[in-house]
């Protein structure tokens, strides 16, 4: 499975930012989605991610005067992406390793969609669980 298949049936919105957004304003957009990451941009281009790790980061090195400065400031740039047919098994990897929770899918420089470890983990686990299912059922018709 790729992640473009498992992004297929989403809707297309995906709450972002722009290099200029006031870290506070961001962390509002996050705290009122019930999200931890959302993709940077800077006009039509992926300038990043901004993510409540940059702010705890941030907030450690700086203090509240993190709040009033730009999302561009302090976003981890340049964002690590995947394309469309990436494998949920490769894109899992690549997460693991980089030790990253989010990923921007880009097709042709353009955002198509954005996952979590989250998303790929429940694919993996749904898919396994009915690879189980299958071999469940196959035993006891034998």
């Amino acid at each position: 499975m790729t992640i473009g298949r498992l992004i297929e049936g989403r809707g297309t919105k995906v709450v972002t930012c722009t290099t200029d957004t006031l870290v506070r304003d961001a962390i509002a957009l996050l705290a009122d989605d019930r999200i931890g990451a959302m993709p940077v941009t800077d006009g039509e281009t992926l300038a990043g991610i901004f993510s409540e790790r940059d702010v705890i980061y941030r907030l450690r090195e700086m203090g509240e005067q993190v709040l009033s400065l730009t999302v561009g400031e302090v976003m981890t740039a340049p964002a690590v992406t995947a394309a469309p047919d990436t494998s949920v098994l490769a894109a899992l990897s690549l997460m693991t390793r980089r030790r990253i929770r989010h990923l921007p899918v880009l097709s042709n420089d353009e955002m198509i969609g954005f996952v979590s470890i989250g998303d790929l983990v429940k694919h993996r686990i749904d898919q396994i669980e009915a690879e189980a299912e299958a071999m469940r059922t196959y035993i006891q018709s034998a």
